[in-house]
């Protein structure tokens, strides 16, 4: 297996306030609007009202471009996948010269087999973002959607799409709707992959059990291997696709402030029939039992979560974008910010449906901490179009490839 990563320098291109060709350095993941501010074409947006300099941006169509190359051993993979972690929002994708994937979604990850249309050599990825004013114009004609915190008329349509709500304006936040590559994107080559990875936990009498499964692609009669880490050492392994594993000695997670948060690696390898690793993946857990309990009481009904068989007495705060543009944040901002509320003694964030499920180290750091996840899904203060079957398709897709991506934290509270 391969990973061929396509992160880091790229092209931009599009046209200015006045209309002029822009052919401009950019960094991936990034935005069009860093892009812009490293080149000196935006000036710093929380300044004084600078907000206004900003808006004619997300009015435009924008590009990046770049060229990557491949080995003639590259090609003898049978699966070579374009993996796009964050496209922000309405991208097409084209490899030398033809169109790969159309993206809606700026809350999902897009995958697509490029195998066939890939070169020895130099190859060219393109990424066209297109503005958002449109679509929303056109969403707003055939149904209107009514919506709080409407900054503009021309977004009267935004929740036609599936992208960061207070992007375009909030009562804390300014209108600077970004568009491009905000997450990693890379190349994925593969004789057999895992697809995906499920790890449930099973608690009785003092014992933590794991069941796991992995789901395979084209993997035929190869094994996966299991092997679950603590501190560096390797406790216990097995094999299957479908098995389960003895934690010795379990040790519990618990929320900040009742106890420690001892973290777990279970790694996961597809294996040949001589042993070599075909595909890997990993999964940090914590073991905890987590229950939300509602029961009948003098003013109604309880709603508290009991942790290891514990209540919870929740104590927390709502957690917003920490920056309007996302790629600009870095694992330190995440262990500043989550720092200070576990130091306040707060052991519960709420992760608001008006910003985007936030990138690993947001969670990897709530598990650390002891802080657990109040996790919204990316609805906030409008009304959606849920009688439309292609929206509610996207929307699915949408919640399955979150779910996949953040169920084994174990700071996830609710969702």
């Amino acid at each position: 297996m391969e990973n061929i990563e396509l992160d880091g320098d790229w092209e931009l291109q599009g046209n200015d306030e006045q209309g002029t060709a822009l052919r401009l350095p950019a960094t991936v993941p990034g935005c069009v609007h860093l892009d812009l501010l490293a080149a000196e074409r935006l000036p710093d947006l929380w300044y004084r009202d600078n907000e206004l300099q900003h808006h004619w941006v997300c009015e435009r169509d924008w590009s990046w471009q770049r060229e990557f190359e491949l080995a003639e051993r590259h090609l003898d993979y049978p699966s070579i996948q374009l993996h796009c972690d964050g496209l922000d929002t309405l991208a097409q994708v084209l490899v030398n010269g033809e169109e790969i994937l159309r993206a809606d979604n700026m809350f999902r990850r897009w995958v697509v087999e490029l195998r066939p249309h890939l070169q020895p050599g130099r190859n060219r990825i393109e990424v066209r973002c297109a503005s958002p004013i449109p679509a929303m114009q056109a969403g707003d004609e055939r149904f209107h959607l009514h919506a709080w915190n409407l900054q503009h008329a021309d977004f009267a349509g935004k929740s036609w799409l599936r992208k960061m709500a207070c992007s375009f304006g909030w009562d804390w936040g300014p209108r600077a709707p970004t568009a491009g590559i905000y997450r990693p994107i890379r190349l994925e080559c593969r004789r057999a992959r895992l697809d995906d990875v499920y790890i449930d936990q099973d608690h009785h009498d003092g014992s933590v059990d794991l069941h796991l499964r992995a789901d395979t692609a084209d993997a035929g009669d190869r094994r996966c291997r299991w092997q679950l880490w603590h501190e560096g050492r390797l406790l216990t392994e097995a094999d299957g696709a479908n098995t389960t594993l003895a934690v010795p000695e379990p040790q519990l997670w618990w929320p900040n402030g009742m106890g420690a948060q001892p973290l777990y690696t279970v790694l996961v390898e597809l294996l040949d029939e001589e042993g070599r690793v075909l595909d890997r993946q990993r999964r940090r857990i914590g073991l905890r039992t987590m229950a939300l309990q509602r029961q009948a009481d003098q003013w109604g009904e309880s709603f508290q979560f009991a942790v290891n068989g514990r209540p919870v007495f929740a104590k927390g705060a709502n957690w917003i974008p920490a920056d309007t543009f996302l790629p600009r944040l870095r694992r330190a901002d995440f262990g500043r910010l989550l720092g200070d509320a576990a130091a306040a003694h707060m052991n519960i964030i709420r992760c608001w449906g008006g910003g985007v499920y936030e990138e690993a180290a947001f969670y990897e750091t709530c598990d650390e901490l002891g802080l657990l996840v109040w996790q919204d899904f990316m609805f906030a203060c409008s009304t959606y179009p849920s009688f439309d079957a292609d929206w509610l398709a996207n929307v699915e897709a949408e919640a399955r490839d979150n779910l996949r991506r953040l169920r084994h934290h174990p700071c996830i509270a609710l969702w």
